[in-house]
């Protein structure tokens, strides 16, 4: 009788244990850290070195001469190239160089801010497109579409910005 009563009780469903919310939270910090710190930290990093050794070897004054024309289209000195090469790897590292360059004069107030909304927009465009489109092995055909699209809302967002800031007295 008791072998029936065994295995009776092991065909009734378990009765989970309930997760706080307070551990989910918990784990989904200890993910974002890690990714933070694998991911994102790298890409910054990157980006803000390449700034800077852009200015140490004086390559920054040759890409602000050839990047003038193109720039000045947004009403940007050509130095302000930088700040999308370097949001190109990562978006924390375009809008800290846009900040740095604000400090030492490079850039107007208006000209750095003009830029944030471009650097996210096109942030990261390198670690996303490894990480997103190559993963997913989506069809090659689109890959440079992807990036113009990125490239686009960024020029876009620049002309946007001047005209507001313009607006509002800034600029």
């Amino acid at each position: 009788m008791s072998e029936v009563k065994e295995a009776a009780v092991s065909q009734l469903p378990v009765k989970e244990k309930k997760v706080s919310i307070v551990d989910t939270f918990l784990k989904g910090c200890a993910k974002g850290f890690k990714v933070g710190i694998e991911n994102i930290t790298p890409a910054m990093i990157l980006g803000y070195v390449l700034v800077y050794i852009l200015k140490e070897t004086g390559l920054m004054d040759l890409l602000g001469t050839v990047m003038a024309p193109v720039m000045g289209l947004f009403g940007l000195p050509g130095e302000a190239f930088a700040v999308l090469i370097s949001a190109f790897f990562a978006k924390a590292s375009g809008c800290a160089t846009a900040a740095s360059m604000y400090e030492s004069g490079v850039l107007t107030l208006g000209q750095a801010s003009m830029m944030l909304p471009a650097c996210i927009l096109m942030g990261t465009l390198i670690g996303h497109y490894a990480r997103i489109v190559l993963v997913t092995d989506s069809n090659k055909k689109w890959h440079p579409l992807l990036i113009v699209v990125c490239l686009f809302d960024a020029a876009l967002s620049l002309v946007i910005m001047r005209i507001i800031l313009m607006t509002m007295g800034v600029m």
